[in-house]
């Protein structure tokens, strides 16, 4: 029957009409027979509660739209085959005016469009068995509905590739949802807006729709502007059959006017597709926030409460927490707690397996540990910006259904040389970004950057989203375990100075440290000193904390806290707790807390090679007479007479070789008796690496190792690794000479053991000019570093040590031919100023030296009351 298609429904139904014969030709729709495509999406009929709304099925638009293209405006010829009760007709279709034409059915089938109902097949009949072949021969070639990933308006999406097509905006469904039809090919697709949620109308159980506060406004805003228009639409993806996509319209970004308008919010799980930079639409949704338009017209801001300088600020780092938290110092010097915003650090997974063995939280978490690690090493110590984005209230148990109780959080975006650290740790996989609610907005101010961190870090199977096993550390705590310390003492004690980090401060003297090349926990001791202890619990109750001792603690872990720092251990106690020196940077930590008078030098101190210096620090301690010392007061003169007298200056010099000279002027010298240990030590070291020489790139430096070093004479030295800052960075120091040098570690190689610091000591020692004072100004200094240079390096001198340093023992020094004074002579020269000592054995030295300050002075008619550098004239 020739007839014309006036209508699709969907893919496998049409209306055709005959040919008008005295009036309106009647319509029939006719079901394609022994095929099915899939169902257009479809809205809940009102006053149904029992109906929903439904989605496109896969492939249902496609099928729908090839079939309007084959039929709409064409003569088709069909065949009714079966008719049911209800007066639907189901038949074949053709075009053309007779049978002879292509089947659309077939079409449908070969192109993947439609399935075959293979359920009502009978064996004589060629057409169903023919649409079943076609449809075996689709599903080999993975046509449409059997092509990869099921068939979806995704692939068609993805064919777009993210470009702009022209469309018209048929249907506004609500502010954020429209119906538009895609040129040139007239596609009606669904679209809602990515990276936005509007107020919408929500359908109750009677079918009636419920409009949400300015749900109807933003619909109005959205119709208004765009319905019936020319526009275009960027499809950016299409997540369980949504298609999401940009509204371009000349007069601008639909999207970011109904956020900056006050009609809608930012959604996170589509704001990752958005293609036209998520920033702006936090831009536009704050700047409706700050106005509090509509939607946001209850809006209260997360730090509204806070000044601006609460907000905002600089702090020092003291301690990492874990991995989402770090404790900094403000300005004022209290110290704050502030949590990394919106991250989650890791945890572990299931519970713990190993019930019986004691859970440490750092180690037995898998990349906690790094986690925590490269936070230290990245903060500790430094200056970062800390941007204040929420306080997270405090949480009872109750309230958290049995989760532990957290106090009052603050929660901040923290950054150090313009990175972010939330988001490097993100990026590196130590740690994860937070989901929260839509209407939660406690969350970073640079949320959207953490989430692009971490799809990067999934992406590149970075840390916690590695493939690979996990890392695990093996930590052993012989803290207290009287045995396993004293198996251990000895490899310490031969060791030197060994690496360590500070990893608890229990009081000023008493210290966890891991030591990271061994791989276990220790309790230390400092050495020579007695400090004041804190309150503790006693068998007879608690025990009173003595005077400082807070004040000693809180000076321990702001020096040392979580850095690293070399130790040398002398001993332990019967509690298996290790006894020695701790130095950072340079500093001996006994004779710093004894310096700044939170310590007293204890007995058995006298066998220390720190003893000197430990009682200099006492004694300059107690002349300030705070804190430990505020109430001290010095014996009678008549008691210490005799001890006075027996206090004589001594000038016992003996000859040293000066090899090295610093930028601020200290210099290091060899002692001559011990120069021809040295000099066959090295001939014999240089023999054996010429009989065996190392293989370049071999050694791996690590700071605080001995080694040999190549210097750029060719030969090899021993030296000491100070720092490493890559392979072809590598800060070095020559023990028997004094100087530094920076190299790469091919040039590098390890310290034969017969040629160890055991067999012959480092030969240079660092000394220091008494009584003078360094020159502060640059200029000033480096003319006296200049002309020490010329007179002394490399030559023979005579050397008496006149009182000890906080970093060495400071020196007069000789000529070794005239027997003039060094020091005098720059005095003499106006290059430095006298430092006056206190000392009464002291004070004939002083006033020669102070003498010949005045003679310079008179000859460079110099008569200021104070010196370029700040520094005081003495006139004596």
């Amino acid at each position: 029957m020739g007839t014309e298609s006036i209508s699709v429904l969907s893919g496998c139904a049409v209306i055709v009409r005959g040919q008008p014969r005295g009036g309106p030709p009647p319509e029939r729709q006719i079901n394609l027979s022994n095929v099915r495509a899939g169902a257009l999406a479809r809205r809940a009929v009102q006053g149904q509660p029992d109906t929903k709304d439904t989605p496109d099925e896969p492939w249902a638009f496609q099928a729908r739209e090839f079939l309007r293209k084959k039929v709409i405006g064409k003569e088709v010829c069909f065949t009714v085959e079966n008719k049911t009760p209800q007066g639907r007709e189901y038949g074949m279709v053709y075009l053309g005016k007779d049978t002879s034409g292509e089947n659309i059915a077939e079409s449908l089938v070969t192109e993947g469009l439609a399935t075959v109902r293979r359920e009502g097949i009978r064996g004589n009949n060629p057409e169903q068995a023919r649409l079943c072949d076609l449809e075996d021969q689709a599903k080999a070639a993975k046509k449409g509905l059997w092509s990869e990933g099921g068939g979806n308006p995704r692939n068609f999406v993805d064919s777009l590739h993210q470009k702009p097509v022209n469309a018209i905006i048929e249907h506004v469904r609500d502010g954020c949802i429209v119906r538009a039809l895609l040129l040139p090919d007239y596609y009606l697709v669904t679209v809602m807006l990515s990276g936005v949620k509007c107020p919408t109308f929500k359908r109750e159980a009677d079918g009636s729709e419920t409009p949400e506060p300015f749900s109807a406004e933003a619909k109005f805003f959205t119709e208004s502007r765009l319905l019936q228009r020319d526009v275009q639409i960027i499809l950016e993806s299409c997540p369980n059959q949504v298609i999401l996509g940009t509204i371009l319209h000349p007069n601008g970004n639909i999207t970011e006017l109904l956020l900056k308008e006050g009609f809608a919010r930012c959604v996170d799980w589509s704001m990752a597709v958005y293609t036209q930079g998520a920033e702006k639409l936090r831009a536009a949704e704050r700047s409706a926030k700050e106005r509090k338009v509509r939607i946001w017209k209850d809006y209260v801001a997360p730090t509204a409460n806070l000044d601006q300088k609460d907000r905002q600020f600089v702090a020092k780092v003291m301690q990492v927490m874990n991995a989402d938290a770090i404790v900094v110092k403000l300005n004022s010097g209290e110290h704050k707690t502030i949590h990394l915003s919106s991250i989650r650090p890791p945890r572990l997974e299931g519970e713990n397996k190993d019930k019986d063995k004691r859970f440490r939280p750092l180690y037995d978490i898998p990349y906690m540990f790094e986690a925590r690690e490269f936070l230290r090493k990245k903060l500790i110590g430094k200056k970062v910006n800390v941007t204040v984005d929420y306080i997270r209230a405090a949480t009872s148990a109750m309230e958290t259904g049995g989760v532990p109780a957290f106090p009052e959080r603050t929660c901040a975006t923290v950054t150090i040389g313009g990175i972010n650290i939330a988001e490097a740790l993100i990026s590196k996989g130590l740690a994860t970004v937070i989901r929260y609610r839509q209407d939660d907005d406690q969350r970073s101010s640079l949320y959207d950057e953490l989430l692009a961190a971490e799809a990067r870090a999934i992406k590149n199977g970075k840390g916690l989203h590695s493939k690979k096993e996990v890392p695990i550390h093996r930590v052993a705590d012989i803290s207290g375990e009287t045995q396993k310390a004293k198996q251990f003492l000895p490899f310490l004690q031969r060791a030197g100075r060994s690496e360590a980090v500070v990893e608890y401060v229990f009081s000023g003297s008493r210290l966890k440290l891991y030591m990271p090349k061994e791989t276990c926990l220790i309790t230390f001791l400092l050495a020579g000193i007695e400090c004041p202890r804190g309150s503790r619990n006693m068998p007879g109750g608690m025990q009173v904390a003595e005077p400082y001792s807070e004040e000693a603690t809180f000076f321990t872990k702001e020096l040392v806290l979580q850095r690293e720092v070399e130790v040398e251990v002398e001993s332990m106690d019967k509690a298996g707790n290790f006894i020695g020196w701790l130095h950072i940077e340079g500093v001996n930590l006994s004779v710093a807390l004894v310096e700044n008078a939170l310590s007293k030098v204890h007995f058995t101190a006298e066998r220390s090679s720190y003893y000197k210096t430990l009682l200099s620090a006492e004694e300059t301690a107690r002349q300030r007479k705070e804190k430990l010392w505020a109430n001290y007061e010095e014996k009678p003169k008549e008691e210490v007479a005799q001890l006075t007298e027996e206090k004589e200056r001594v000038a016992k010099y003996r000859a040293v070789y000066v090899t090295e000279i610093t930028d601020g002027l200290h210099f290091y010298a060899q002692d001559v008796e011990t120069g021809t240990k040295l000099e066959s030590l090295m001939e014999s070291m240089r023999g054996e690496i010429a009989a065996q020489p190392p293989v370049e790139g071999s050694f791996s430096p690590r700071r605080g190792d001995f080694c040999i070093a190549k210097f750029g004479d060719g030969e090899w030295y021993r030296a000491r690794i100070e720092k490493v800052e890559s392979p072809a960075k590598v800060h070095v120091y020559y023990i028997d000479y004094g100087n530094r040098e920076i190299l790469s570690s091919t040039r590098l190689a390890a310290l034969p053991p017969a040629f160890s610091t055991r067999t012959l000591p480092p030969q240079a020692t660092e000394y220091a000019f008494a009584f003078i004072q360094v020159p502060q100004d640059d200029d000033a200094r480096t003319d006296a570093v200049d002309s020490v240079v010329r007179d002394i390096q490399n030559t023979q001198c005579l050397l008496n040590v006149e009182y000890s340093g906080i970093v060495c023992p400071h020196v007069t020094l000789q000529f070794a031919d005239s027997k003039d004074d060094v020091g005098l002579g720059l005095v003499k020269e106006g290059l430095v100023m006298v430092d006056v000592r206190k000392e009464k054995h002291l004070q004939k030295m002083v006033t020669l030296t102070g003498i010949c300050n005045l003679c310079a002075l008179k000859c460079t008619s110099l008569f200021p009351s104070r010196a370029s550098d700040g520094s005081q004239f003495v006139l004596l």
